[in-house]
């Protein structure tokens, strides 16, 4: 295993790049000189403190497969940040300098926020981030605070408590609500505690809720008392208490949510609340099957995810068959109800009648009656539409010809108006016919998917199926006509006009599409031409399309980078021919994101000229950039870094640096 001084000292900037990035590696650089009380742990990671918008206490761990662990007390989660490379980078310099890297104290303040004031040393959890770091990592208060409190407390007399507690009460009205509370649950007369829960609910629920994300300012509603108050209530066991309560909040608090301009934060604190509802509900008084209609009922009108724990009650073995059967007969009377007052199907009225019978298919699973859902579906899958639901589930039982049935059915009625759908069903019949090992209907569906969308995976799907049947070579023939002129090879081109197609016809099919402007608008394909000539590796006829496509009107946006790649080995020249026109767009940008990105691309550019051995070119291109842009210090920032390349970052560092 390698010392933490030579794992620094083989340290490359393209290390750091793989690793953090390109942009946080070179915002990590300028972070250097904010790195203070930097030192080693004894399990030789580096930890210190970044200073930034505050003081940030960080800590790396170096690995010798280059994929460092890391935790650090700033807000950023998009992976390594730019403190955890300045750390690094500066412990470079130490090395450099030949200064040692001090260990860290187990009594220092930075130690004590980066391991929770425990003696051992951190586990790194699975994102870096270490197990044992307490929660309120970036508070310097907490545990320690408290451990002072204790030992304040300790050699004080009753009376001495006594008094501190009453000014305490005194003077902070919350320490006296709370000591009240407690002693009305202690002594279970909680009608006050109620009352004044409904209250609070009833003043919290009327606020404006709202955030704004332009300027950090919001005005969310603190729901934390209720929070705790309606856990303390399912702990002294009041579970009926707190189901009034829990409806009180869930009536009006649905009503907040809806009308609140926040980013979800205000429905997040209700719905912590009612969880713990959802916990008491088990121990209230209410029936077993009273219990899940409760939940039920809720969840068929949460719109806003308030209940979403909701799911785990039903899950619950607690509830029986006998339970379910009671709830399957109370959701029938619902159905018909709801059926028979139902005159405009709008798509919201459809919505709820649709969850409303996914409901009751559950109840006649669980109290085993699943011999009622098929004739259950069966009867309302033309008003709900459903047929996808209805063809999985008799797909389920075997029952693949009735399957078939409806999925045809259920086609053509939703082909005109209901495309998705549509789109379901055709790859249903498909999977049918895979599993019945109809072969040359499969591919006929690959072929009809093609045509209607033709991409790269379609083509792939289309060549397996029909590989299958030894058609290939005329079915890619077809398929390559199609992208080149519009025409379908499985259409004859004018009535009675015979039909030279290995395949036979789908079950189902699309209308043939009218536009105005027609096919010529929309070929030749040219884009997934290149896709499928890359895929086969025919790059001479990838340049050739390339250069087609840069003729028209659409231009080459979206595929250079994809053709660049695909022939830099066979067409070198036509590669960096794209790579230097992409690079020189996005520096015109004059933007900071625009040239780490443009340093991607040279890093490509880089690639081809080292192993075509032309060096000296690169060497001259960077030189020509320089030239060109020389008051771009960015940009020249990320030039540097592309000339130190795979250079230790130690030996770029000059001296007096260390």
């Amino acid at each position: 295993m390698k010392t933490l001084g030579a794992l620094l000292s083989e340290l490359t900037y393209d290390d750091l790049d793989r690793w953090a990035g390109e942009k946080i590696r070179a915002r990590g650089k300028a972070y250097i000189g904010r790195v203070d009380g930097l030192h080693r742990t004894a399990g030789d990671e580096l930890a210190a403190w970044v200073s930034g918008t505050e003081d940030y206490a960080t800590l790396v761990h170096l690995n010798e497969e280059g994929d460092h662990d890391w935790f650090c007390t700033c807000p950023y989660d998009g992976g390594p940040c730019k403190h955890a490379v300045a750390v690094i980078l500066a412990a470079v310099r130490q090395v450099k300098g030949k200064r040692e890297i001090p260990l860290l104290s187990e009594e220092d303040d930075l130690h004590l926020i980066l391991f929770n004031d425990q003696e051992d040393d951190a586990v790194w959890g699975k994102d870096g981030e270490p197990e044992s770091v307490r929660p309120e990592v970036g508070e310097k208060g907490g545990k320690r605070e408290h451990s002072k409190v204790r030992k304040l407390l300790a050699d004080k007399s009753r009376e001495e408590l006594v008094e501190m507690v009453v000014r305490l009460a005194a003077n902070f009205p919350a320490v006296e609500r709370t000591l009240l509370e407690a002693e009305q649950l202690r002594s279970g007369r909680i009608e006050p505690l109620v009352r004044a829960l409904r209250r609070e609910i009833g003043n919290l629920t009327d606020e404006q809720a709202w955030s704004s994300p332009w300027s950090d300012e919001s005005d969310i509603p603190d729901y934390s008392h209720v929070r705790q108050q309606f856990a303390l209530l399912q702990a002294a066991g009041h579970a009926d208490a707190l189901l009034e309560l829990g409806d009180e909040l869930w009536r009006r608090g649905s009503e907040q949510v809806e009308q609140s301009d926040d980013e979800g934060e205000t429905g997040d604190t209700i719905a912590d609340c009612l969880e713990i509802v959802l916990r008491a509900l088990p121990a209230s008084s209410l029936p077993k099957a009273a219990q899940l209609l409760w939940v039920i009922d809720r969840l068929l009108e949460d719109q806003f995810g308030l209940l979403q724990s909701g799911e785990k009650v039903l899950d619950d073995d607690r509830y029986g068959p006998d339970e379910w059967r009671q709830v399957a007969e109370a959701l029938e009377g619902r159905t018909e109800t709801v059926k028979k007052g139902s005159q405009a199907a709008t798509f919201s009225a459809l919505v709820g009648q649709t969850e409303l019978q996914e409901r009751l298919v559950v109840a006649y699973r669980r109290s085993g009656q699943a011999g009622k859902i098929v004739p259950l579906m069966e009867k309302n899958v033309d008003r709900l539409g459903n047929y996808a639901q209805l063809a999985d589930l008799l797909v389920e039982t075997g029952d693949l010809d009735r399957a078939r049935h409806w999925c045809i059915h259920g086609f053509g009625r939703s082909v005109q108006d209901r495309t998705g759908t549509a789109a379901g069903l055709q790859e249903r019949l498909r999977r049918i016919a895979e599993t019945q090992q109809q072969h040359a209907l499969v591919a006929a569906y690959r072929a009809e998917e093609f045509f209607r969308r033709p991409w790269l995976e379609s083509y792939k799907e289309l060549r397996r199926a029909a590989e299958k049947l030894a058609c290939w070579p005329p079915v890619r023939s077809g398929a390559l006509g199609y992208l080149e002129n519009g025409r379908r090879p499985d259409v004859p081109a004018k009535k009675g006009e015979p039909l030279v197609w290995p395949l036979p016809a789908p079950e189902v099919r699309y209308p043939q599409e009218k536009t105005k402007s027609g096919p010529r608008d929309r070929f030749p394909n040219r884009p997934v031409l290149i896709d499928i000539a890359i895929f086969e590796k025919r790059f001479d006829e990838v340049v050739a399309l390339y250069q087609a496509l840069a003729k028209g009107s659409s231009g080459t946006m979206g595929v250079d980078e994809t053709v660049a790649r695909a022939v830099a080995k066979t067409h070198p020249e036509v590669a960096l021919t794209i790579w230097r026109r992409l690079v020189d767009g996005l520096i015109a940008q004059v933007k900071p994101r625009a040239y780490a990105e443009a340093g991607g691309f040279l890093r490509m550019m880089y690639k081809v000229f080292k192993e075509r051995q032309r060096l000296p070119e690169w060497e001259a291109l960077l030189a020509e950039l320089r030239r060109a842009h020389k008051a771009k210090r960015r940009l020249l920032e990320v030039l540097d870094s592309l000339a130190a390349g795979g250079r230790k970052i130690i030996d770029g560092i000059k001296e007096g640096e260390g």
